[in-house]
């Protein structure tokens, strides 16, 4: 009799968990076939709504079990684990984007979970359809709304070396030796390796080399001689990583010259997301770009100042 209540149990649990993750499998690719039109973008309920309905959903076949706290977190994560498992083998996303929106997935889903847990201890079916409708509907909302979010982030640093020295470095710079410093390149993230050039004028094409092979294709849109570098972005690698939900519209080197044998620099880019939402994803987007910027103006640093 143990054995059998035993049986029963895990299979209560089971079913919790793989229901959850065949909801979410099923919303997202329905979203993706008749939501957004531009099937690139992932949009905030993707990452909060649907990982909240998959822990209501797991409660509700966990609701008579009796589980305590620290099951209900454990169980969660364990369908958290296999949602990104399968957003890795059916939708293509790449690790470091999945180490990324991790946080997210599973502090919805245990939060889905202890909501789902009050609505069923208080089994009040109004207040519990009510609060799906809600959920479902900023669903549908926020499905079909535009998404559109771009930002500049400016980093400086001072340099030893006058802007006549520094001016050949930061229109193109060979390759950069120094090792990783920012964790994210470390453990896989593409860092900016070297430059080149076709010519030093304005209407040149600029690319910038990443550590895997990746090229940023550029055009030269401002070019005043030791003082302003500035280049759009023509062409970017579509990666699984972040590079596929962020694209660098625009970049910029300003050299101002401080009087006393030394130059301030700073480096200004200009992307656009296509992860929502922004005050998660854009923490991860300003760290990148910042990191990606001093990656760069420390080699030009080493490079004016030797």
């Amino acid at each position: 009799m143990t054995n059998i209540i035993s049986k029963l149990i895990q299979s209560k649990i089971a079913s919790g968990i793989l229901l959850a993750n065949l909801f979410a499998m099923t919303v997202i690719g329905l979203q993706s076939a008749f939501g957004h039109e531009d099937a690139g973008i992932l949009i905030f309920s993707e990452f909060v709504i649907i990982p909240m309905l998959m822990g209501i959903i797991s409660t509700w076949y966990w609701k008579n079990l009796n589980l305590k706290g620290k099951q209900i977190t454990g169980y969660s994560i364990i369908s958290g684990i296999i949602a990104i498992a399968l957003s890795y083998f059916f939708l293509n996303e790449g690790v470091i984007c999945l180490l990324i929106v991790s946080p997210l997935i599973f502090g919805f889903i245990i939060s889905g979970a202890f909501i789902g847990r009050a609505m069923f201890k208080r089994n009040n079916q109004k207040l519990n359809v009510s609060l799906i409708s809600i959920l479902i509907l900023i669903f549908i909302v926020d499905s079909i709304s535009d998404h559109d979010h771009e930002n500049m982030v400016s980093d400086k640093i001072v340099i030893n070396a006058t802007p006549e020295e520094i001016w050949q470095h930061v229109v193109a710079f060979d390759k950069i030796e120094n090792k990783e410093n920012y964790w994210l390149f470390k453990i896989g993230m593409p860092s900016p390796m070297a430059t080149t050039v076709t010519d030093r004028k304005l209407g040149a094409n600029r690319k910038c080399i990443f550590s895997n092979g990746y090229i940023f294709d550029e055009t030269i849109v401002e070019f005043d001689i030791n003082k302003n570098l500035t280049f759009d972005i023509i062409d970017q690698p579509k990666d699984p990583e972040i590079m596929g939900h962020i694209d660098i519209t625009k970049g910029q080197f300003l050299l101002h010259d401080n009087g006393d044998g030394t130059t301030t620099l700073t480096g200004n880019s200009w992307y656009k997301l296509h992860v929502f939402p922004t005050w998660y994803y854009d923490l991860w987007a300003e760290s990148i770009t910042r990191n990606v910027h001093f990656r760069v103006m420390e080699h030009v640093k080493v490079l004016s100042e030797s």
